[in-house]
């Protein structure tokens, strides 16, 4: 039980980092278009495009990677708070 609930927690930790990396991506140009922006972008693109239809672009500023990370943080939790039950 132990083993999951450290996979769960490296996994969650692993892909805060690539939501961190992509999303330092936009300070430098055409950092996209290079081999590791494309491999960033498929990592992350499937999390991130459900939540660009929401309405979380304030200012000129996105703020749809940072609610990514919470939830992912939130799933991550409520997964290791399910096998603890168990």
């Amino acid at each position: 039980m132990f083993l999951i609930i450290r996979f769960i927690q490296n996994a969650t930790d692993i892909y805060s980092m690539i939501l961190v990396a992509f999303a330092l991506l936009s300070w430098f140009p055409n950092a996209y278009n290079t081999q590791l922006g494309k491999f960033l972008e498929t990592l992350c693109k499937p999390i991130l495009e459900p939540l660009k239809r929401l309405p979380l672009q304030i200012a000129g500023l996105d703020f749809s990677v940072w609610i990514a990370l919470i939830l992912l943080r939130m799933i991550s939790r409520y997964l290791i708070n399910l096998l603890v039950v168990l």
